[in-house]
């Protein structure tokens, strides 16, 4: 309730400011049609991802994801996920048994050369050239620390570095609290390791209709007329255990 205060203070004070007319930029995202998202829904069935959807229907990854979980169902729509990242898998898999067939066949003609060119020297070589082996010794294993931690989460942006529409939305409670959100309930990053995953987020929306359609019927939508509140409260965000911000392009690191 005290960073809403901080907001609402900040936020009364800028709008006060503004004058009466000056029209306000809205970043308005495309809606697709009701033919386009049977396309979406077919195409994806097909082994299509989420990134080339996006850019052919000129929509966000978000906008993707809620359409097809919209017409999958969750289950149906995380089955298919797995079953891409399988394939995936696979695809890797042959293409390097494929690369490693082409080496094995090229050194196999460079061993056939060789051969030739050493058969006079091989013709002297024998069994008394070699001393027996009547003993072994023990080799000790190497004192080396292998890395196993998980890798390090690179797809955030730096808060300094983001430019921010001017007018952004929020999803609030009625009593004007802020929805926190763990980024594991976000599809769009489930690949990013268990540790980020866990991390607190609070949701941002560029387009007023997707953050109305985001609103259950106890929670409510605040405008946020200037984005520099983002980087003024980020202390108290943090001191709240909040240190993402998740918005429709990027994962926005406090």
């Amino acid at each position: 309730m005290f960073l809403v205060k901080i907001l609402f203070f900040y936020l009364f004070s800028i709008v006060n400011s503004i004058k009466l007319g000056k029209a306000e930029l809205l970043i308005l995202t495309k809606r697709l049609t009701t033919q386009q998202k049977e396309e979406i829904v077919i195409s994806f069935k097909s082994g299509m991802d989420i990134d080339t959807l996006s850019k052919k229907y000129s929509c966000t990854n978000s906008t993707i994801v809620r359409n097809l979980k919209k017409n999958l169902g969750e289950l149906k729509y995380k089955e298919f996920i797995n079953k891409s990242k399988s394939l995936k898998e696979k695809l890797e898999t042959n293409k390097n048994q494929n690369n490693d067939l082409v080496k094995a066949n090229f050194n196999s003609e460079d061993f056939k050369n060789d051969s030739n060119e050493k058969k006079v020297f091989n013709e002297n070589i024998t069994s008394t050239n070699f001393a027996p082996i009547d003993s072994f010794f023990e080799i000790a294993p190497i004192d080396y620390e292998i890395d196993n931690s998980s890798r390090k989460e690179l797809s955030s942006v730096p808060l300094s570095e983001v430019n921010f529409p001017r007018v952004v939305y929020m999803v609030v409670d009625k009593k004007i609290e802020l929805v926190i959100k763990p980024l594991k309930d976000f599809p769009e990053w489930q690949f990013l390791p268990q540790d980020d995953l866990r991390r607190k987020t609070i949701e941002i929306f560029f387009d007023l209709n997707l953050a109305k359609r985001s609103c259950n019927k106890e929670q409510k939508v605040l405008k946020v007329p200037n984005t520099d509140v983002f980087r003024i409260a980020s202390p108290v965000l943090i001191a709240k255990g909040i240190s993402r911000i998740v918005c429709a392009e990027n994962l926005i690191a406090l």
